[in-house]
């Protein structure tokens, strides 16, 4: 989770809006800096046209959304088999998402597999660009003139090509999910259309929630940080949707809502050590008891109320990047799975981390520095993959690879650690320069 960035005025949510607007217009009149922001969605989408002409393997996921488009569009059930007809050989995977993402996805269904991939990543580059622009948009102005190459739009471009190494990020990209695309409508709607009260405000956040369940979170977020009308829109939306699938595929929508989205064994292994969620530690840790998941759901139910306090602190602070942060890394922990490549919210946390650096005194400079380095080096090291794993080798970790492996868990929860502490000196010293100034001098 986000640490404080020392400043308690938040920008104008109007400022906010009209100040991505202004950067998004200079843009298009910097011939250069389009060509570096589309270098890397170009070059994905050539790669899945070469992938097609050449039959390469390119997308496990992005071909999973493919089929499950291909199916609704045929009239094929979703969710009876472990596999779509119309699936590669190389990709035969469960449809695991609600109707209403295979409606969303029919889009994919008229390009090749290797096409479908390279479109998708495309879109999750510039959807991680966005985030990136939108982060720094709402973050206190340094003070003083910005160097050339810190200017909003050149750090920009940097971050979106170095974050590239982050392993959810590239995980997300060559598996072709849509991790980056999801985040990125959340960080939109919250911090940009609902902050300027818009009428809009929440629907995004109700269409990612209809893709997958975990954006859910996001709505009591919305109605936490006095948003209500935006909660009730996200929440109206997702409803409305599933409604829309309930009239167009009654027999699917009916079978995911009853069977299929409690069905963990066709989300894969809840122990493996890609499930960086607290369910998937607990079952590594228990060797896969029966009540891992119930003692899961209990350690997320008890982090409920520090997580929501510490959100509304930053909220109440002007630090909506923080709330945010708060709340999707709460999310990543609690929720039943959590592979790797969801923890694409590393993203604006490095953004948020990176940002004050420039702001360091000779006492902070080392703290901070050690926390921007520690987050890197979680997120692009890849323990996770070098670790033992698979055909439950994760049952058998000794103590260091069980600390190693859940690095992703520890990485909030540390932070998180650290804040507390922060504010409990800051408290413990507030209390006895109040003591100090009540003492009568003798």
């Amino acid at each position: 989770m986000p640490t404080e960035t020392g400043s308690d005025t938040e920008p104008d949510p109007e400022q906010r809006s009209l100040a991505l607007r202004t950067s998004l217009l200079r843009l298009f009149t910097r011939p250069r800096s389009i060509a570096l922001l589309l270098a890397l969605p170009a070059l994905a989408i050539v790669a899945g046209i070469l992938g097609w002409l050449l039959d390469w393997r390119l997308g496990v996921d992005s071909a999973v959304y493919r089929a499950g488009a291909v199916t609704l569009l045929n009239g094929d059930p979703l969710y009876e088999g472990n596999t779509l007809s119309s699936e590669p050989w190389w990709a035969l995977l469960p449809f695991t998402y609600p109707p209403t993402a295979a409606l969303l996805f029919v889009p994919l269904a008229v390009l090749p597999v290797q096409v479908a991939w390279g479109v998708v990543s495309a879109v999750s580059f510039l959807a991680m660009a966005l985030v990136i622009r939108v982060a720094i948009g709402v973050l206190p102005r340094p003070s003083g003139e910005l160097p050339r190459w810190a200017s909003p739009a050149r750090t920009t471009l940097i971050f979106t090509i170095v974050f590239f190494g982050l392993e959810p990020v590239w995980r997300t990209v060559f598996l072709g999910q849509i991790n980056l695309i999801l985040m990125a409508l959340v960080v939109l709607d919250v911090l940009v259309i609902s902050a300027r009260g818009s009428r809009w405000g929440g629907v995004l956040v109700g269409v990612a929630a209809a893709v997958k369940l975990t954006p859910l979170i996001f709505i009591p977020h919305l109605l936490f940080t006095g948003k209500k009308m935006d909660a009730l829109r996200a929440l109206a939306t997702f409803f409305g949707m599933q409604a829309l699938m309930f009239a167009l595929i009654p027999n699917d929508a009916w079978r995911f809502w009853t069977h299929t989205v409690s069905d963990q064994g066709r989300i894969g292994p809840m122990h493996w050590a890609g499930n960086q969620s607290l369910n998937g530690l607990v079952n590594r840790l228990s060797d896969l008891a029966p009540w891992s998941s119930t003692v899961a759901l209990g350690i997320g139910a008890l982090l409920a109320p520090p997580a929501i306090w510490l959100m509304l602190r930053f909220h109440r602070r002007g630090r909506p990047l923080e709330a945010l942060l708060v709340t999707a890394f709460y999310a990543l922990l609690v929720s039943p799975v959590s592979w790797s490549h969801h923890w694409v919210w590393a993203v604006p946390l490095l953004v948020l981390l990176i940002s004050r650096l420039p702001q360091t005194t000779p006492a902070t400079a080392t703290k901070r520095w050690l926390a921007v380095g520690a987050v890197t080096v979680v997120f692009v090291s890849c323990v996770l993959l070098v670790l033992p794993n698979g055909r439950n080798l994760e049952l058998h970790w000794a103590f260091w690879q069980y600390v190693l492996g859940s690095a992703y868990i520890l990485m909030p929860v540390v932070l998180t650690g650290v804040l507390a502490g922060r504010w409990l000196l800051r408290r413990r010293r507030e209390r006895a320069e109040r003591a100090e100034d009540l003492t009568p001098a003798p």
